[in-house]
Parts: structure tokens; C-alpha cells; sequence
């Protein structure tokens, strides 16, 4: 029964010219973005950085991180080596501030507002893209990676490297406003599915070597299915709390009527992030001790080094925070009140306006902790397992988070242009939507 329905909804969206125009609009954008991760950049040995990265794979911290969110185009000192992450980055610093500045916060409301915002974030990418052009350039000079070094290769690489991030930040928008699902997302993800194929066959290689027992990747493969379950769950999990809507009717004698809803508070809003914020500071003494070569700070920097008890108990702590942290930057509760009042709808029980508010606040405060749970658990079970099972190779609960989301969300959209195309007057009679502020382009 399943598999009939799935066959049927493919062919409904081959029987939806728009549909299918914006997936197939979509697939050509990828192409040719991955297209890129098979462009060197010139004057860059990548076999030496190629080398750097497999000696650090098991050791995580920024730049892997950085390398998987690319495709491993880091790595390989490609033209898109600073893939999508510049635009990204902007684009957290953009929504940080509207969560701070009140001047900010008042342009996103307005729709002249926002398009200067966006032209915003996309200085503020070219700024971000030549700074880590120039950072990456340092980098590979200090591998011994490069061919002729000095001030002209470092130029060379930024300006190639910033053209290469103007260039994803415009096709992520093209994906975003002509194709289906957000276009900062979907370039990760396939960056990331891009590397299971060659991850597949190094495993069933370290199998038939001995470097990897039966037993060892059953017990792998056993993580990974319950990972890629609980993610489902918990990224279709929400808590639904019930509102009523006054609704005009035809009868004379009443005149409205209430229209029980209900206003689904996700229970992991957050996303992916709190994890890439949390990694992002962990390697800080890592990346301090490197820059000043003193011994000492290496021995302090040790400490946090991955597999570590303070690493784990730092990365818990860390995650644990900057989930309630993002969650309130991209969830307003007064605005979500707000536009209910609007509506002249309310919650049964709690009085419309700040009271509204409040209870929303408290309602997302105690859901937040089994979603900032459930990703502290994501992204350090996978890590201890492995290292428990002694496998050759590592792998985190962060890439199945991101894939898997990514996937729901485009899934969602694209059954939603399936019923719009198919019950249009039908879905757009008596829908209201509420939501809070959205994240940030490529917030997962």
C-alpha cells in the first residue's frame, strides 16, 4: 500500500508542469554546483592537503566540520571550497542582530526592510568569503602546500575562492526562489550524500582487510538505523498547543462561530546549529595553540581534544546552550501572540497578549530540553561508539541530522505543491498560519 502511494506521488509530480519545472530547475543547479568539486584552484599542491585531512579525520573540530558541510571540497582546495558556509554565517549574524538591535528587528517586518537585509547578508558574505579566502591561504602555506607562496597566492586564492562563494550564494538563492526547498540546505546535503557511496565501499574494504570486524559494523549499522529513527521522530515531534479562531459564518442568527486549531511548537526548533556552534568553540584552545606553537597551550589544548572526558562534558554543556540560545533568536513568543490577537484568536484559558506570550515562552522552555537532550546525544553517542568498537573511521550523528531534515522539509514542500496544484480552493479557504521569525538561510 505504501509503495503504491509513493509510485503514485512520483507520477503526480511528473503529471505538475511547475512542480516538476522547479525540481528539475533544481537538479540542473546542483549539477553544476558539484560541478565545482572537481575545479583545483591553481597554485595549491591538494595531494598535501588531501594528506593533512586524513591524518586529522579522526580528530574532528572546525574544519572537518567545515569540510563535510562542503563536500569535501575543502579538502581538495577547490574553487568552491568555502561552499555555502560564508552565506550562512552572514546570514546568522544578520538574524543575531534583528534578535538584538530593535532597529533591525523592525526592517524584517517590513518587506522594504527585508530586501535590504538581504542585500546585507550578501556584503556581508563577500566580506566573510575574502577573510576566510585569505585565512585559507595562510593554511595551506603553513601545510607546505604551495607552490609559489607569498603575498600574490594569497590574493590569488581569496579572490578565486570569494568568487567561487558569490557564485553558491547565488545559485542557493536561484534554487531557493525558482526551485523547490531552501537552496542553502540542499547544497549541503547533497555535499554530504555525495560521500556515502565512497564511505560504503571504504567500509566493505576495511571488512574484507580485517581492519574492521562483523561484529564492529553491525553494531555501526545498528547505531546508525536507530540515529537516522530518532531523528525522524524527533524533527517531526512537536507540541501542539490548541488555539480558537472566530470564523464568519452564513447563519443569521450567529454571526462567528469558534474554529478550534492548534499552533505546533517544534521540539527540536533549533536545527542542526547548536551543534556547529558547539564544535566551533570547542576547537578554540586547539586552534590558539596551533597559531602560537607554545608548548604549553598544547598541553592545555589537549585536554579538549576529542575522545577527551572534558570534551564530551564541554560539548554537552555547549550544545545544552546554544539550543535554548538559537531557539530564542529564531522563536519570538510575542510575536506569535501578537499575530493570534490579530486574528482574534486565543488560547483557551490564557488571556490574549502578554499572558499569550508568556505561556507560548514557557511551553517552548520545557519542550526545548528533550530536543537540546536528544542533539547533545546525536552528536557524541556516534563519536563514543565508535571509538568503543575501535572502527577505523569516524562518524557523527551531525551529517544524519542534516540529511534527514533537509530531506522531510523538501519532501513537505513538495507535498504541499501537490495539494495546492490538486485542492487548491480547498486548502486556501479558512487557513491561518502562524509561525515564529524563520531561521536564517541554510538553517537546518
Amino acid at each position: 500500500m505504501a509503495q503504491a502511494n509513493a509510485a503514485s506521488a512520483v507520477q503526480n509530480i511528473f503529471k505538475t508542469p511547475e512542480l516538476k519545472e522547479k525540481i528539475l530547475f533544481t537538479l540542473l543547479c546542483l549539477f553544476i554546483y558539484r560541478i565545482g568539486a572537481h575545479v583545483t584552484a591553481p597554485g595549491v599542491n591538494p595531494q598535501a592537503l588531501l594528506d593533512y585531512f586524513q591524518q586529522q579525520s579522526n580528530s574532528g573540530g572546525l574544519l572537518g566540520l567545515y569540510n563535510l558541510f562542503t563536500g569535501g571540497q575543502f579538502s581538495r582546495s577547490t574553487v568552491f571550497a568555502l561552499g555555502i558556509m560564508p552565506y550562512i554565517s552572514a546570514s546568522i549574524f544578520v538574524q543575531i542582530a534583528g534578535a538584538v538591535l530593535p532597529q533591525v528587528e523592525k526592517m524584517q517586518k517590513e518587506e522594504e526592510g527585508r530586501k535590504r537585509i538581504n542585500q546585507w547578508t550578501r556584503y556581508a558574505t563577500v566580506g566573510l568569503a575574502a577573510v576566510q579566502g585569505w585565512g585559507f591561504a595562510l593554511f595551506v602555506e603553513s601545510l607546505n602546500a604551495v607552490l609559489s607562496p607569498g603575498f600574490w597566492f594569497r590574493f590569488q586564492m581569496m579572490f578565486f575562492l570569494t568568487t567561487g562563494a558569490v557564485f553558491v550564494m547565488w545559485l542557493g538563492e536561484q534554487i531557493t526562489e525558482r526551485g523547490i526547498g531552501n537552496g542553502a540546505s540542499l547544497m549541503i546535503f547533497f555535499s554530504i550524500i555525495e560521500r556515502i557511496w565512497p564511505g560504503i565501499l571504504q567500509t566493505f574494504t576495511f571488512v574484507s582487510t580485517g581492519a574492521l570486524k562483523s561484529f564492529n559494523l553491525l553494531v555501526v549499522v545498528v547505531m546508525m538505523v536507530g540515529v537516522v529513527a530518532g531523528v525522524v521522530a524527533i524533527t517531526m515531534a512537536a507540541r501542539r498547543v490548541a488555539i480558537q479562531i472566530p470564523q464568519r459564518t452564513m447563519t443569521r442568527g450567529r454571526q462567528r462561530e469558534a474554529s478550534r486549531s492548534f499552533i505546533p511548537l517544534r521540539i527540536n526548533a533549533a536545527g542542526v546549529m547548536p551543534i556547529v556552534f558547539a564544535q566551533s568553540v570547542i576547537v578554540v584552545p586547539g586552534a590558539i595553540a596551533t597559531f602560537f606553537g607554545d608548548q604549553r597551550i598544547k598541553d592545555f589544548a589537549d585536554y579538549f581534544a576529542p575522545g577527551t572526558t572534558v570534551y564530551y562534558i564541554m560539548s554537552a554543556g555547549l550544545i545544552l546552550f546554544f539550543t535554548y540560545f538559537y531557539t530564542s533568536i529564531i522563536f519570538n513568543p510575542v510575536d506569535l501572540a501578537e499575530n493570534l490577537k490579530k486574528q482574534g484568536g486565543f488560547i483557551p484559558g490564557v488571556k490574549p497578549g502578554a499572558k499569550t506570550a508568556e505561556y507560548i515562552d514557557d511551553v517552548v522552555s520545557k519542550i526545548t530540553l528533550p530536543g537540546a537532550t536528544f542533539l547533545t546525544v546525536i552528536a557524541l553517542l556516534p563519536i563514543f561508539i565508535a571509538r568503543v568498537v575501535n572502527t577505523p573511521f569516524s562518524f557523527g550523528g551531525t551529517s544524519l541530522l542534516i540529511v534527514v531534515g533537509v530531506a522531510l522539509d523538501t519532501l513537505t514542500q513538495m507535498q504541499q505543491h501537490l495539494l495546492l496544484r490538486k485542492y487548491d480552493g480547498f486548502m486556501k479557504k479558512g487557513r491561518v498560519k502562524f509561525r515564529g521569525r524563520q531561521g536564517p538561510a541554510g538553517s537546518f
